[in-house]
């Protein structure tokens, strides 16, 4: 898979675990150790765990993949899944709002994707 398509992956996954304001940024040539952020939210902690729980499965099961390292999952406020060329960030509402990764990074191109669409 290119990057690119484990973006894609991935944001359907959290899509389908009704994750909130999901964000592919695309930060190719603008750093050297990933080509992607997705960030997404969870309405909960609980919610934030099953947003991991679902890309962790899909990415496995569709995909061969694994994460290379999970951190934050017991508290679940902030979960980052590093797959490499792609980093997933899941966050509470309050966490994101405080973080504000988009706004750090806002050179970069994002695409958004809808609960539910399907596409990004």
């Amino acid at each position: 898979m290119t990057p690119a398509e484990t973006a894609a992956a991935i944001s359907q996954f959290a899509s389908d675990r009704k994750a909130l304001e999901i964000v592919q940024l695309d930060l190719r040539g603008m750093i050297d150790y990933t080509d992607y952020f997705v960030i997404c939210t969870g309405r909960t902690d609980r919610q934030a765990k099953g947003i991991h729980d679902g890309i962790h499965l899909g990415m496995k099961s569709e995909h061969g993949m694994l994460p290379r390292r999970v951190e934050g999952f017991p508290e679940a406020r902030w979960i980052l899944m590093d797959y490499l060329d792609v980093i997933v960030h899941v966050f509470t509402p309050e966490v994101r709002d405080y973080y504000r990764l988009e706004q750090l990074w806002g050179e970069a191109p994002a695409s958004r994707t809808a609960v539910g669409a399907g596409s990004v």
